[in-house]
């Protein structure tokens, strides 16, 4: 079955110009696509590769080595006058499930001892090579498979080395992810590392999307039919693409078009210098698909709309994108002089539209919400916004774990420091070559060795046993009672929650939030990747009513049942956020403690939001019933902690 054509696609101009662009220059980068699920970012990803020019590689070369140019250290070579034959460019698929091995290529371990020869398995970065790598649902996959995957794109090589053995080959390949931003979000040192980034959203335009299902059912009906209708589209698609590629060297990039990238760039305080290299890049790709041999304005402002969303300077938990008037502004601004009539000063290219109107005190400018003014939303409900968010106190799961890899509680993982050997049943994993050796040593002379190497046996093979970090979930449950907005704590308590929501997001935590207040509770967000949508739900989380605390704790509990069903090697790390009352419904108190018993055994950490000068000391109360921490809401930043140590030492000192 042939695959949908690339020209089928409905829509999308901006995926479609930047796939075109990372496949005229692979220099470029790749491109990020993020989207809501079911618009067709895998579709369209798959379809570019039929769109590739051929590659002439050599024979019997697992590497794809140029026979004009093989690499001098390919591990299939020399390939000096060696035959090579035309193939199709590849795609490749990258699945989030693959482990380390199956990227980057594997050392026969046991050969190499036994026989001394590197036997080299080549992993999906060789067959990668020359091609398209795809990873769908990129922000699932392992950090270090991403700082692998983007590493190699940068540097065109990709090097295995196990227990001293060193393999290198190269890898270049125009990478490709897509990911749906609701289910986590990628780290921002690897988002810079993507050379162009898109968002894609679904048509709100009826006649557009009935074009687009009607497409679909015919292509489904028939797909060959379908595609052969398209393919003259496509041919002469592919055509421009490889007449683009034959001019892109011949480009020029003045230095007029080089200021306008550093003005760009500058506006939009990007860190680095990679976002100033990336954007020229594109320009260039781009004037050579227009069929221009010198970069002009139009290529720049198309190429920074490309590549700079993910890189300007935000808050953790904006959305990328970038300002057109912003844009534009810095466009001119990198324009020469002209001569003329002097202009109004500072200032004088903003707009009446431009400046904010009639903004309080307390409202930062851009839009966000206005922050500690409680705002009636009807009856007693109020919400209260957030303050600034600060560096929190890292909290651990207690023990050792083997859940996913992550940066928060000690567990075993299959990378981090060496700490022994896994049993002789354990067939999984990096080999521990001392164990090894020991484990065939003694059986050398029953085997019949004679001279140098050893003569292996697959059950002599034992397995490093490692210790790094996993990531947890954190459960919030959160009071939202009267209390806590009538003495004005809701906005303390919401800066201290999204401190520890992004340094969740740092370590790579899954979160869920439950709330109470009234007479019941709510799952407000189920356990989830995307911690930005729980800063969402908290920054709108309204507040009044009495504290139904027993319910809150019952539907956490409720909610760590069910996850441990559906994710049983991660851990759980819950964190109530309240100051200890319980007054909704009868025996508000003795169900509070009952509901308390219900998680013993979870690892807990009471954030205690009681103020005034007569404290009831509840919070503390129930941290001792859930046998978790009591954290006082003014001791969670890491500063706090700090002088806390500093003025203990001091005390002993003196």
């Amino acid at each position: 079955m042939k695959p949908y054509p690339f020209t089928a696609v409905v829509g999308m101009p901006d995926l479609r110009l930047a796939l075109i662009l990372s496949s005229i220059s692979p220099a470029v980068g790749g491109v990020l696509v993020r989207g809501e699920k079911g618009t067709a970012k895998s579709t369209m990803v798959r379809a570019l590769a039929g769109l590739l020019p051929g590659v002439d590689v050599v024979d019997g070369c697992r590497f794809s080595c140029d026979p004009a140019a093989p690499d001098p250290v390919c591990p299939d070579g020399p390939h000096d006058g060696a035959s090579s034959h035309r193939r199709p460019a590849r795609l490749v698929e990258l699945p989030v499930g693959a482990a380390e091995d199956r990227v980057v290529g594997s050392l026969n371990l046991e050969r190499a001892l036994a026989e001394g020869v590197t036997d080299y398995q080549p992993g999906l970065l060789a067959a990668a090579h020359r091609g398209l790598l795809y990873v769908d649902e990129v922000n699932l996959l392992h950090d270090h498979l991403v700082d692998t995957l983007l590493d190699a794109a940068a540097m065109g090589r990709a090097t295995v080395e196990r227990e001293g053995v060193s393999v290198s080959h190269a890898a270049r390949f125009v990478l490709i992810g897509t990911m749906n931003p609701e289910e986590g979000e990628l780290r921002p040192q690897l988002l810079d590392r993507f050379g162009l980034t898109v968002e894609v959203a679904s048509s709100r335009d009826p006649e557009q999307r009935v074009e687009v299902v009607r497409r679909r059912l015919a292509y489904e009906a028939d797909p060959d039919a379908f595609a052969a209708g398209y393919t003259d589209e496509d041919t002469r698609l592919a055509e421009e693409i490889e007449s683009a590629q034959r001019l892109l060297p011949a480009v020029k990039l003045p230095d007029d078009a080089l200021r306008q990238i550093a003005e760009i760039c500058a506006s939009f305080e990007v860190d680095g210098m990679r976002a100033d290299i990336v954007t020229a890049r594109a320009a260039v790709a781009h004037a050579a698909w227009a069929g221009r041999d010198e970069v002009t304005t139009e290529d720049v402002r198309v190429a920074a709309r490309l590549a700079l969303p993910h890189r300007r300077r935000r808050n953790p938990f904006d959305a990328p994108g970038i300002s057109e008037e912003q844009l534009e502004q810095a466009l001119q601004d990198a324009q020469p002089p002209e001569p003329g009539p002097e202009d109004d000063g500072p200032g004088s290219g903003s707009t009446p539209e431009d400046a904010p109107q009639d903004v309080p005190p307390d409202v930062p400018q851009g839009g966000d919400a206005p922050q500690g003014q409680p705002q009636q939303q009807g009856g007693q409900q109020k919400t209260v916004g957030a303050g600034e968010t600060f560096k929190a106190r890292v909290f651990r799961v207690k023990g050792m774990g083997e859940g996913e890899r992550g940066r928060r509680s000690r567990a075993i993982t299959d990378s981090g420091r060496t700490i022994g050997v896994q049993p002789p049943s354990v067939r999984d994993g990096r080999p521990h070559l001392v164990a090894t050796v020991k484990a065939a040593a003694p059986h050398q002379k029953a085997r019949g060795r004679e001279g140098a190497g050893l003569k292996m046996r697959r059950q002599d093979l034992r397995f490093a046993l490692r210790e790094g970090r996993e990531g947890n979930l954190v459960l919030f449950c959160v009071d939202a009672s009267g209390s806590m907005g009538a003495k004005a704590r809701m906005r303390e308590v919401k800066s201290a929650v999204l401190s520890l929501l992004l340094d969740a997001y740092q370590r790579r935590d899954k979160v869920g939030l439950v709330t109470f207040r009234g007479d019941s509770a709510e799952l407000a967000l189920p356990p989830t990747i995307s911690v930005d949508a729980a800063a969402s739900r908290l920054e709108g989380l309204p507040t009044g009513g009495r504290t139904p605390l027993a319910e809150g704790l019952l539907e956490a509990a409720r909610v760590l049942r069910v996850e441990e069903i559906r994710d049983p090697r991660r851990r759980p790390l819950l964190v109530v956020v309240t100051d200890g009352r319980a007054t909704s419904g009868a025996n508000a108190v003795a169900r509070a403690q009952a509901a308390a018993g219900l998680l013993t055994g979870v690892t807990a950490v009471v954030m205690d939001c009681e103020s005034g000068k007569m404290r009831l000391g509840l919070a503390a109360d129930l941290a001792v019933r859930l046998g978790g921490e009591h954290v006082p809401l003014s001791d969670v930043a890491a500063e706090s902690l700090a002088d806390a140590v500093r003025a203990r030492t001091a005390g002993r000192a003196a």
